[in-house]
């Protein structure tokens, strides 16, 4: 017997529709294995394998049963919103989150999740002690090192991360954490973790605050164009079920003020505005 195709995790590019469809449709319907459990997540999370057709693939599963209830976040599921955050994710067309799928597994209905396998040394945030950021890297924030010290956090000026932040601000991130930045060996990445979005308050928290204030890219506004759109069509359509209506409304008005500011949105002071901790 020859052995399964393995989908590699890069085969999924925004550019590569195709691929894309292979990949939602092997975690779909295909039999998910459990492998084990990744302790160091706050819910439960799976590690797995999934195969179909000859071909498999690792991924994430997390049940909705293995969700801890959020004061903050009292409707819909992790889950739901995990999915969502890919839906909008496609329709921008940044490819900016893994092939996500809502399905039953072996504890119930849960997002399940290609896994991707990370460039271990691309340097994304970093702490150094100066005052300025050097060219190539936009300021966080100050941190507390210990000692009484502190040393500034600061993240890689970078058009892919630049593009997270504008996905964030649509999809009201709050949880926007250095864990979450998954570079690939190809040079793409992804952002995961996706659980705390979509609040109809404004609950962005973010490392990505390098551009706040700045002019949104001619690209970025083209992109927000088109959700707008795709709001009240298609997009919408696929969101109903996976995040409350008030939630989708409040995402259209998310993507209306980004295009009427034509900035990326600041801290608004009430609530904080780095996640913690940081990484």
């Amino acid at each position: 017997m020859s052995a399964p195709e393995r989908i590699p995790p890069r085969s999924v590019t925004a550019a590569d529709t195709g691929a894309d469809t292979a990949a939602a449709e092997l975690l779909a319907r295909g039999e998910l294995t459990v492998r084990g459990r990744i302790r160091e997540a706050s819910n439960a999370a799976l590690f797995c394998t999934i195969a179909l057709d000859g071909r498999e693939a690792s991924c994430i599963y997390k049940p909705v049963a293995g969700e801890r209830p959020l004061w903050d976040f009292p409707d819909g599921t992790l889950a739901g919103r995990e999915v969502a955050a890919y839906e909008v994710s496609e329709a921008a067309g940044w490819g900016l989150v893994p092939p996500t799928v809502l399905r039953d597994g072996p504890y119930g209905e849960g997002m399940c999740q290609l896994w991707i396998d990370v460039q271990a040394e691309a340097e994304l945030l970093a702490l150094v002690e100066a005052e300025e950021p050097e060219p190539g890297w936009k300021a966080i924030g100050l941190a507390e090192v210990g000692g009484g010290r502190t040393a500034l956090l600061v993240h890689a000026d970078d058009e892919r991360l630049r593009r997270l932040a504008v996905l964030d601000a649509v999809i009201n991130n709050a949880d926007r954490k250095g864990g979450h930045l998954l570079p690939t060996p190809d040079g793409r990445l992804y952002g995961i973790d996706h659980g705390v979005t979509f609040n109809v308050d404004d609950k962005l928290r973010t490392l990505l605050w390098g551009w706040a204030g700045e002019p949104l890219t001619a690209e970025a506004v083209d992109v927000l164009g088109g959700l707008r759109g795709a709001l009240g069509g298609p997009l919408g359509e696929r969101l109903t079920g996976l995040i409350t209506p008030a939630e989708i409304d409040a995402t259209r008005a998310r993507v209306d003020a980004l295009l009427t500011a034509g900035v990326h949105p600041e801290p608004s002071g009430e609530w904080p505005a780095i996640p913690w901790p940081p990484v």
